[in-house]
């Protein structure tokens, strides 16, 4: 992958955002610089981080990749949290994540905004078990292993799932594992379960005969964002970029509702994944652009406070400040 070596320069970056950051509350929106002339955007080159099979695959197969007005160069990441430490450190302008990776970036003080918002089947967010599990209910979790990739979505549903049992963090061990690692261990019996999202979980499920022993209807909130680099939001050409860019994303996002087998297809093509698996997880209804407002807000400003609760982030993080809805108006015009 292109952003291999760009892991390591991360991780550095990233502990010293940690270290000397002084609070989460620190940061402002960045100041919003004034229009670009359509020349000054085409020499504009926008640095997009990305998962497999989600932007960039999205963009292509909606036919939203043509005719940009400015370059975008790709980064691939294995999930949400070391997409956005790229992003705060300025290696990438722009990413899309999850509901809970910009809660982790604001706990560490990270220069990033989320600038739109969309809104997913909160039953592809799942905690899944073998077939044979003698597992049954999210309340037989207590002393078990469960893997999760830290910091990801999947982390804050894993959360609440246990709350919501009357369980916490403390009641079972959660290993820490990217999906791909995830799944060997879970095929494995390695761990006794899996926090995941699709279209892992319709794999799992395909593939391994996996039962969902909890998923998020009635916790998770099903938010994704695209998050911008404070630096890429100050600089004009950027901010232009980043503009048209989030009004094509909400553009794909709609298209691939109505497209559903078509967003399959192109889904498998960049993922490898076979295709009953992509179309079962297409089939249960795409992410859809929503408004970036204040019940968007407080839905994740309940989650943030429920990781600081169970101590899983230190202090209480105010997730207004890490929002930014210049964009607001373009896409409102853009979901219709």
């Amino acid at each position: 992958m292109r952003s291999r070596n760009l892991f390591a320069v991360v991780a550095l970056l990233a502990l010293g955002l940690t270290a000397c950051g002084s609070s989460p509350e620190a940061q402002g929106p960045a100041a919003v610089p004034p229009s670009v002339s359509a020349a000054e955007l085409a020499k504009v080159t926008l640095k997009v981080g990305d998962q497999k099979g989600n932007s960039q695959a999205l963009l292509k197969a909606a036919g939203l990749l043509d005719n940009l007005p400015y370059k975008i160069e790709w980064s691939t990441f294995t999930s949400g949290p070391p997409l956005l430490e790229a992003a705060s450190a300025g290696a990438v302008d722009i990413g899309g994540v999850g509901n809970t990776p910009p809660i982790f970036s604001a706990a560490a003080n990270g220069k990033i905004s989320v600038v739109s918002a969309a809104k997913g089947n909160v039953a592809s967010d799942a905690v899944l078990v073998p077939a044979d599990s003698p597992l049954h209910t999210a309340g037989d979790l207590r002393g078990k292993t469960i893997g999760v990739a830290k910091g990801s979505s999947a982390h804050g549903q894993i959360l609440l799932t246990l709350r919501k049992a009357g369980l916490s963090t403390s009641d079972v061990k959660l290993s820490f594992l990217q999906p791909a690692d995830a799944y060997s261990a879970f095929t494995q019996h390695r761990i006794d379960a899996w926090a995941v999202w699709d279209p892992y979980t319709s794999q799992a499920q395909l593939e391994t005969g996996a039962r969902v022993l909890a998923d998020g209807t009635g916790t998770a909130n099903g938010y994704s964002f695209q998050v911008a680099g404070r630096a890429a939001l100050s600089d004009a050409g950027k901010n232009a970029a980043i503009r048209d860019y989030v009004v094509r994303i909400a553009k794909a996002e709609r298209w691939s509702d109505t497209h559903r087998e078509q967003w399959a297809q192109a889904w498998t093509a960049d993922t490898g994944l076979a295709p009953q698996v992509t179309l079962a997880a297409a089939q249960k209804g795409p992410d859809l652009p929503v408004a970036l407002d204040d019940a968007v807000v407080a839905s994740e400003q309940e989650l943030a406070d429920a990781f600081s609760s169970a101590k899983v982030l230190p202090g209480k993080v105010d997730f207004a400040r890490f929002v930014d809805r210049r964009y607001a108006t373009d896409l409102a015009a853009a979901r219709g």
